[in-house]
């Protein structure tokens, strides 16, 4: 997965966002073809401080209400479910991420180590 928003940003300035409150989301949404849904998570985006995280799961909302109900039974039940995330601000990984990016800081030093 790649993450969005943190485009051009060094890692001391995610950093320093992530100390002033900012966070990485994932929002979610729902497609029914037919008998099948599917229900994927979005790329990670990166919320800065003082930004409310609803805005940026708007588009993954509309595709949920457009395109997720038609599956039954799945479909309305993932499609609430998907609006209901990403209307609370998209669900939070901020702590998964920033431990993987200090296990892969870790690696090369603990390689470089020995």
């Amino acid at each position: 997965m790649r993450i969005v928003g943190t485009e051009g940003m060094s890692n001391e300035a995610i950093r320093a966002e992530l100390d002033r409150g900012a966070r990485f989301v994932i929002y979610q949404y729902c497609i029914s073809v037919i008998f099948m849904t599917f229900k994927r998570p979005s790329d990670i985006h990166f919320v800065r401080a003082g930004e409310g995280g609803a805005g940026g799961g708007l588009k993954f909302t509309l595709i949920s209400v457009l395109l997720g109900w038609w599956g039954i039974p799945w479909g309305p039940i993932w499609t609430i479910q998907s609006i209901w995330n990403n209307s609370r601000g998209g669900r939070d990984v901020t702590q998964q991420i920033v431990a993987s990016a200090g296990q892969a800081q870790a690696i090369p030093q603990a390689r470089g180590a020995t």
